[in-house]
């Protein structure tokens, strides 16, 4: 393959293409869920194919195919220059790309067991054995577990001259236990809701989660869920717990950093952004201790790799440092426009998708704060745990998110539960009222295998480390 790619790229240097790329991908999927002791799907799947983008006379054309003998790729080659070529005529300005270090490399994520060479029946016994534990109380009327497994190979090369092999293995997994009492619903999940938790390594990832040790507590709260008061409607201080955090940041920080929503070439599918250019190293986005970057160099982050699939080296770069907000994600065309070079975020779900500017591992630094000095130190509030539901405006600026379970805070101390908890805020208000984050014992980094971005949409896997953290006078249980 890799021969043959180098082959197309001499033949795009010939047909004069400003720039051109070439994007080999192969992809294995793993599917299982299970559901009140039945299998409810298993799937297994593989997919490969290459995709070359070209600049000629200064536009854009995209072609790809699972095709890969030479005829068929050199077609791919012509059918991408004649798209630029069409594009060409209804261009405003040039497309360019700032400069970039040429990579002649290869990288492969870390595991320990590769999840493909465990045994399916292992896989599927220990969803069985949890979802068993959450079915122990006839009010448990859904128990569900999954898992899911990736491993993407994949080669870039290009007219500049870069050859980049990649090799990512990513694992999941999550168990879920729906608590009914006539018309009261209430759902728990572990460890983390929408599936679970995911990271880029292998099974040991899901065998250090303790599912069926967990299994009897999701169950538990999930039936106190029940017969627990709705959160009331008031303005108090609030900690959040790190899972429903990297949702914060996702929505809130990540998606109004990419800087092609700030441009306007990507906005139709869920909006542009408040952080326009002219607050750059002028928006005070949060408080001192508030400090956000984009890494994807993080060990084992659902976000990190080697290289961007434009091939740029993977990188760690702040977009909020010290409550300032400073930069964004970028993506080799878009860099020049803030006079900087791309810091590696561009990405596309597979070989028959052009990159967008993705999320890496966007990530809030951990604090001084432990966890139980925090709860101490909090003489009333509310402590939010695993994301329920949100909803968050075409700007991300205005947002309201629910959690699944809620628990009092008073004179330092944890006390009742409340359910269908919300909180909502104003994006730069929320983070300027942050006056404590955990520390890194309680710094975790989260897996979010389902962002969705682009039309047609492409659905990415990102990450987000944070730990618990503290905000003043929030609103929460706001219903109407």
């Amino acid at each position: 393959m890799k021969d043959r790619m180098k082959e197309i790229i001499d033949y795009l240097r010939r047909k004069k293409t400003d720039y051109a790329d070439v994007r080999h991908q192969r992809r294995s999927v793993e599917d299982i869920k299970v559901k009140n002791g039945n299998v409810e799907s298993l799937s297994r799947s593989d997919d490969q194919g290459f995709g070359i983008r070209v600049i000629k006379d200064g536009a854009w054309g995209f072609a790809a195919s699972s095709v890969f003998t030479p005829d068929e790729m050199k077609r791919v080659a012509d059918a991408a220059i004649e798209i630029a070529q069409a594009s060409a005529s209804t261009k405003k300005e040039n497309a360019k790309l700032t400069p970039t270090e040429i990579h002649q490399d290869s990288y492969s994520s870390d595991f320990d067991v590769d999840p493909f060479g465990v045994a399916i029946d292992k896989k599927i016994g220990l969803l069985l054995d949890a979802c068993d534990i959450l079915r122990q109380s006839p009010k448990i009327k859904v128990a569900e577990g999954s898992m899911q497994f990736f491993k993407t190979d994949k080669i870039f090369a290009s007219t500049e001259g870069s050859i980049i092999e990649q090799s990512i293995v990513e694992s999941g997994a999550g168990i879920v236990a729906t608590a009914v009492e006539g018309t009261e619903a209430q759902k728990r999940s572990y460890p983390n809701s929408h599936g679970g938790d995911y990271a880029s390594r292998g099974y040991e990832f899901i065998e250090e989660m303790k599912l069926v040790d967990n299994a009897e507590r999701v169950r538990e709260e999930a039936l106190q869920l029940l017969a627990a008061p709705p959160l009331p409607e008031m303005e108090t201080t609030i900690v959040i717990a790190g899972n429903q955090m990297a949702l914060q940041v996702h929505e809130s920080c990540g998606h109004p950093t990419e800087l092609d929503r700030v441009l306007g070439t990507e906005i139709s599918l869920a909006g542009g952004s408040f952080m326009t250019l002219d607050k750059v190293n002028e928006l005070k986005y949060g408080s001192e201790r508030v400090t956000i970057v984009a890494d994807a160099t993080v060990p084992g982050g659902l976000g990190s790799f080697g290289y961007d699939d434009e091939g740029v080296k993977a990188q760690r770069a702040y977009l909020v440092k010290d409550g300032l907000f400073v930069g964004y994600q970028t993506s080799r065309e878009t860099a020049g426009v803030v006079n900087q070079q791309s810091n590696g975020t561009m990405r596309a779900e597979n070989w028959n998708r052009i990159p967008l500017i993705r999320m890496t591992n966007i990530n809030l630094e951990p604090g001084e704060w432990d966890l139980e000095e925090l709860i101490r130190d909090t003489k009333n509030g509310v402590f939010l745990d695993t994301n329920k539901v949100w909803s968050i405006d075409d700007k991300r600026l205005n947002f309201q998110f629910g959690v699944e379970a809620a628990w009092e805070i008073k004179d330092g101390k944890l006390g009742r539960m409340f359910k269908n908890g919300t909180y909502t805020g104003m994006t730069p208000q929320f983070w300027n009222s942050c006056d404590a984050v955990c520390n890194r014992q309680y710094w975790r980094v989260w897996g979010v295998p389902n962002c969705g971005k682009g039309e047609p949409m492409q659905t990415m896997h990102v990450a987000h480390g944070t730990s618990p953290t503290r905000f003043r006078n929030v609103k929460v249980g706001v219903s109407k």
